[in-house]
């Protein structure tokens, strides 16, 4: 069964990155684009708001027996098969995965065009897979 109060922390967690995104992102792709405290603040946020979700879906799967996962986008699979979330949801969580791991160790690599439309369109994902995990776990 898995702790309410871990999957508070961590849902708290996620929406406070969140809100932050969408706050400091700006309102169109030249304003991210011309301020490296912008891009710094948003990618930042973005990582760990992606990284909350992963702790999410590490935390159910685990406490609830699910399955093993031998790296981390599997836990999006296992909570899949489970029907705990939709396919196209697996899909777009396991995207922010990859879009994390980049931003990780690939920082130079990033394309802040990407990036921004990370940042308004994508981080509905986050949103979707947050809500879903409230739904069901809180």
């Amino acid at each position: 069964m898995v702790d309410r109060r871990i999957i508070a922390e961590k849902v708290d967690a996620a929406e406070r990155s969140i809100k932050r995104i969408e706050s400091r992102r700006g309102e169109t792709f030249e304003t991210f684009n011309s301020s490296d405290d912008l891009q710094d603040i948003v990618i930042l946020h973005l990582m760990q708001a992606i990284q909350n979700c992963i702790d999410l879906a590490s935390h159910i799967v685990t406490d609830e027996e699910l399955g093993l996962a031998s790296s981390t986008r599997d836990f999006f699979y296992i909570l899949s098969d489970s029907k705990i979330i939709s396919l196209e949801l697996r899909e777009k969580m396991i995207k922010a995965v990859g879009f994390r791991n980049l931003a990780a160790h690939e920082y130079a690599k990033l394309d802040l065009q990407e990036v921004y439309n990370i940042a308004t369109h994508g981080i509905n994902d986050l949103k979707e897979f947050v809500g879903v995990i409230v739904r069901r776990f809180a």
